[in-house]
């Protein structure tokens, strides 16, 4: 089936930063596929943006499950026959995370499986479509708290935030972005890495200084940029982020 509009897919779309990514993407035109565990969730996101007059459809994808993955890609082909933005959104916390001294491994082990492993497997997943595209752009959902400087500084805010597990998925993402920006450097697809900043939403307990709305706007953003797109950047809403 072709499509003149962009096709968009964020996954853990159904809340949060990825709902706004997915509200924002589709005021700019965009058609918006709403990636999510739970196929309830889903559509009560997908009826949450019909009630704002935006179009958006769903499809069920569980970055811990890789059949789930490849039956999401399928399913994108299919309809769509190609992907244009991937917008690498759903990530974890853990309670039992913490210090490298006391955090449990098995929690540790869940978020890199969510937060990594299942990043990586998407996107390899979809590479194929997005390499059909006219012009793909990724965008990986990263964090200050991913950035190796930040957490070397004792005079980052963020230093004393000590979650070995969250904080190393995440510069692990950002490895995904820069090694697979320079896989891509001879191709038209752009990958970065956006650091939302901190919002208020359930995986932070609500404790940010951000709406949801204000922090789904850089990855928009980072999702739309045009022909002159620089690919490998680790960007936050006050410009570079140290790597």
């Amino acid at each position: 089936m072709a499509h003149t509009s962009r096709i968009a897919l964020v996954t853990g779309a159904n809340k949060g930063i990825g709902l706004e990514i997915a509200r924002q993407l589709a005021q700019a035109g965009v058609s918006v596929i709403i990636g999510a565990r739970d196929p309830d969730r889903a559509r009560a996101a997908v009826d949450t943006l019909a009630a704002d007059g935006l179009a958006a459809h769903a499809v069920r994808i569980d970055l811990t499950d890789h059949a789930s993955i490849r039956a999401a890609s399928e399913a994108i082909r299919a309809q769509h026959g190609r992907l244009d933005i991937l917008v690498n959104n759903a990530g974890i916390v853990d309670a039992a995370d913490g210090p490298p001294g006391n955090a449990a491994v098995d929690a540790v082990r869940r978020i890199m499986a969510t937060n990594f492993i299942g990043t990586l497997a998407v996107t390899q997943a979809m590479l194929p479509l997005l390499r059909l595209a006219p012009a793909a752009r990724i965008v990986n959902l990263s964090s200050a708290l991913g950035s190796l400087a930040v957490n070397g500084d004792p005079a980052s805010p963020y230093y004393a935030a000590r979650l070995i597990g969250y904080n190393a998925s995440k510069a692990a993402v950002n490895m995904l972005t820069v090694q697979l920006a320079e896989e891509l450097r001879d191709t038209a697809i752009v990958v970065n890495s956006v650091s939302p900043g901190y919002v208020r939403t359930d995986l932070t307990g609500n404790t940010g200084f951000m709406s949801p709305a204000e922090g789904a706007a850089l990855p928009v953003a980072y999702a739309l940029l045009g022909a002159d797109a620089v690919s490998g950047r680790f960007v936050e809403p006050g410009g570079n982020s140290p790597w």
